[in-house]
């Protein structure tokens, strides 16, 4: 696959984007990246968007969570106990994506994150434990949420996030902002997942990639700069289920174009 410098820089500007949007919110940023990919930067077959923004999502997450460990906002025996049992759905769930059209994932991907903005926006003010610790009660749910997210986020090709964050909170009750930070954990792990299997399968552009990745590191510095002024006023859980109802309908709107047309012809 060839690209031109046009389709470069518009990588990059779309890596700078995601790159905010993981570091404000610690989901949403591989929901960008595939359809930035798609229908901004011009990739034409939807596989190797989802291996390549796979790849450059786990990385930026990886930026992401270095800032939010300077922070102090990472839990960490949380992080590794949701990211280590979700690895394996994630392996199985990439390999059964790569057998679906893209365009009918996306699709489905698009109906789901719906369900997950609403069950954000009712969820937003639940009590939250400040001092959320992982022990024998609440552990058992903690690897439960983190299989199940991490087959999801496999077999749509996606780091996850916007999965982890409420998985997190309903599994230990942590306040949104260290759930952000500890999300990022299993992001990186569940990205780079699922692009070691789109990359054996060939579906991997590394140069892209790294465009990509280049813009979204700065993009992060800054995203995660806003998620500690919003977190304080609330406002981090409206702008996860805004983010998450925007681009759901753009990529419905997208991907049923796509879907007609492909029946049609």
């Amino acid at each position: 696959m060839t690209l031109d410098a046009v389709q470069y820089l518009l990588g990059a500007l779309s890596g700078g984007l995601v790159g905010f949007t993981l570091g404000l919110v610690g989901g949403g940023g591989s929901i960008l990246a595939v359809p930035l990919m798609v229908y901004l930067v011009g990739v034409p077959n939807p596989h190797v968007a989802i291996g390549t923004s796979a790849l450059a999502v786990a990385v930026n997450a990886a930026s992401g969570l270095a800032q939010h460990a300077r922070a102090g906002t990472v839990k960490w025996r949380f992080g590794f106990l949701y990211a280590g049992s979700g690895i394996a759905g994630a392996l199985a769930g990439s390999t059964l994506g790569k057998a679906v059209d893209g365009q009918r994932l996306l699709f489905l991907f698009a109906l789901l994150m719906l369900v997950v903005g609403a069950l954000m926006l009712r969820r937003r003010k639940d009590p939250w434990v400040e001092g959320a610790a992982c022990n024998r009660h609440n552990a058992p749910r903690v690897l439960g949420y983190g299989l199940a997210t991490g087959g999801v986020s496999g077999f749509f090709g996606i780091g996850g996030g916007f999965l982890i964050v409420p998985g997190l909170i309903a599994s230990t009750r942590m306040p949104i902002l260290n759930a952000v930070g500890t999300s990022l954990v299993a992001v990186t792990a569940f990205g780079l997942t699922t692009a070691l299997s789109y990359a054996l399968s060939g579906l991997v552009d590394w140069t892209l990639a790294a465009i990509f990745i280049a813009g979204g590191i700065f993009g992060g510095l800054a995203g995660t700069r806003a998620a500690r002024r919003l977190s304080s006023r609330g406002g981090l859980a409206t702008v996860f289920a805004g983010l998450i109802f925007l681009v759901a309908a753009y990529m419905l709107v997208q991907s049923a174009g796509a879907i007609w047309a492909g029946a049609s012809g």
